[in-house]
């Protein structure tokens, strides 16, 4: 049976029944203790420039995922030999894309901690990841968010460095390297459909939605 990862349809289709699998899950944490959310109204220009760069971040990092699964990798085995030499060169397209997706995924996980911290000097840090109370979803979106960017710094980047020729690599390594970047990207593509459903969520109406009285 061949791998659903190896086709990006069957691996957004996975994503779907993951994000409802979880979302069901999560029901059950939805009324456990933790604090109240902060009224909108109390929210200061620091934390909504902290919210604007977070999703600034994310769009980019998450952009730029969708680019290379649903363009990029289909479209590279339509392109010659000596064009995609010239992808993959330092400057190249290929190499800038990866820059900015790189990049973009510390800065999306490190603004919204951040902004977690900013948001209540700390206090829903714990209940969040915890998933415990109305910020159960927001953590569940963090833990995601965080998996995939470890995703891009420990399997994706190294394994494209020997892709792209940065670092040294024979010809079998290069294949071995391709393959176990394109597995790690396609799971990070599968983990942001729920993680995007939980950040957004979040904050407009997963608990009603969902039919959860406390």
């Amino acid at each position: 049976m061949k791998n659903p990862l190896e086709n990006p349809w069957q691996t957004a289709a996975l994503g779907v029944v993951l994000t409802v699998v979880l979302a069901w899950g999560l029901t059950f944490m939805l009324c456990m203790p933790a604090p109240a959310p902060r009224p909108m109204e109390n929210v200061l220009a620091a934390e909504f420039i902290l919210r604007w760069l977070h999703f600034l971040f994310g769009f980019v990092w998450i952009g730029l995922l969708y680019y290379f699964n649903l363009v990029q990798v289909p479209s590279m085995p339509k392109i010659g030999a000596e064009a995609k030499a010239e992808l993959f060169k330092e400057g190249s397209l290929v190499r800038t894309a990866l820059f900015f997706f790189r990049w973009a995924a510390v800065g999306t996980v490190l603004v919204g901690l951040l902004l977690m911290y900013f948001n209540s000097k700390g206090a829903i840090i714990g209940p969040a990841f915890m998933l415990r109370g109305p910020f159960a979803g927001i953590g569940l979106g963090g833990y995601l968010g965080i998996i995939m960017m470890f995703n891009v710094w420990y399997f994706i980047w190294p394994n494209q460095k020997k892709v792209l020729g940065i670092v040294e690599a024979t010809p079998e390594e290069k294949a071995k390297a391709g393959r176990i970047a394109l597995l790690a990207s396609r799971t990070n593509f599968m983990l942001s459909i729920p993680m995007l459903f939980f950040m957004e969520s979040a904050a407009h109406g997963f608990q009603s939605m969902l039919g959860v009285s406390c």
